[in-house]
């Protein structure tokens, strides 16, 4: 194993368990501590995080639904947003006193990275409240050698538990670890596990997704890796989004995958995407996987089909889907990302936080030229 390679495509993964085998879809008629039923009620949520890139669609999303949605941060990260919520400012590493007291139906954990800080949460709240909702990610897998990715396969460990150190190489160990907490916590039958992939769409301060479309608005002669026929995954932050919301409404209990089909998106397709939303004018040059192997080049959602890491972009959804998770064509995605990032400052959007420089991507092309 390329443990270089593995670092970076956990980093990649990281900019967003054990238990998952037998857990399918339980729909519970509990009741919160507000008096509210899993259907049809306003609930009151609390979310701990709630002003990063996926935590306001969630906010939003609940608030459209008339739920009564209340946060636990920092307030360090985009401390502007939603003036009119009620704000616990607290620290998950000791901080959480400030929840004593409180009340609410459900949660909603889309800021554990740390075994320890989210036990600790679970922990607290577990007694207060009908349904936990805890954000991982498909970076929980380990073994990517033993067959097609779902919710059953084997997820990464670390032989030490106690490090709390979030690296490229911890981070898929680490929210496996955090998954069994909130199980041993709250129960299996109150808790709901979603693993995203990519997460993209408005608001995505990664460029992982977005370099693509950002990228393409540019114009050119443009590097395109490998295939049209290349498998990727993502899923736009809206839809998920919208399936967390609906799995503490109906406490949607089990472990998730929450991924576009697998096999249905491809490079190809992602390329006609942008350039139907931008309209720009670029002419694309799709470059060979041994090429940018040999170059040690690394592009964002991508991945050598052949490589080691392949089964990431072809992870199965079904289960996600059966339970109600509904993915917006992909054109949609790319449209608002673009119209998002145009409302950017000319600083933000002048080198994107991922893919290479327009210099290198000249190098390389010029290389692949002289070889061709």
């Amino acid at each position: 194993m390329d443990k270089t390679r593995r670092r970076i495509l956990k980093t990649s993964l990281l900019g967003t368990a054990a238990i998952a085998s037998g857990c399918s879809m339980e729909t519970t008629e509990q009741t919160g501590v507000s008096g509210t039923t899993a259907f049809g009620t306003p609930l009151k949520i609390l979310i701990l995080g709630g002003t990063g890139f996926i935590g306001p669609h969630m906010v939003r999303e609940g608030l459209r639904r008339g739920h009564v949605i209340e946060l636990f941060n920092r307030g360090r990260t985009n401390s502007e947003l939603f003036p009119d919520l009620k704000l616990y400012k607290g620290d998950r590493d000791g901080g959480l006193s400030v929840l004593e007291g409180g009340e609410w139906d459900v949660v909603i954990d889309n800021s554990g990275y740390v075994p320890r800080h989210v036990e600790d949460s679970a922990r607290m709240l577990a007694p207060i409240v009908s349904h936990y909702c805890y954000i991982s990610t498909i970076s929980v897998y380990g073994d990517m050698t033993s067959g097609p990715i779902d919710e059953d396969s084997a997820v990464g460990m670390i032989e030490d538990e106690t490090v709390e150190e979030v690296t490229g190489e911890t981070y898929g160990p680490l929210k496996a670890l955090c998954e069994n907490r909130v199980l041993s916590e709250v129960g299996a039958n109150r808790t709901t596990v979603l693993r995203p992939t990519y997460v993209c769409g408005p608001g995505d301060r990664t460029d992982r997704y977005t370099y693509w479309p950002a990228r393409i608005l540019k114009g050119g002669d443009m590097l395109w890796p490998g295939t049209p026929d290349d498998d990727i995954q993502i899923i736009d932050v809206r839809d998920l989004a919208n399936f967390t919301i609906d799995s503490v409404e109906k406490r949607i209990s089990g472990v998730y995958n929450t991924v576009t089909p697998a096999g249905e998106f491809k490079m190809g397709d992602m390329l006609e995407d942008c350039l139907a939303v931008t309209g720009a004018d670029v002419t694309p040059h799709w470059v060979s996987t041994d090429f940018l192997n040999e170059q040690e080049v690394r592009l964002p959602i991508w991945e050598d089909p052949n490589g080691e890491f392949a089964p990431l972009l072809k992870v199965n959804g079904s289960r996600a889907v059966a339970a109600g998770l509904k993915n917006r064509p992909t054109r949609e995605t790319a449209r608002d990302t673009v119209a998002w990032w145009k409302t950017l400052p000319a600083d933000r959007t002048e080198i994107a936080r991922a893919g290479i420089t327009l210099e290198r991507e000249a190098e390389l092309l010029e290389i692949w030229s002289e070889r061709s």
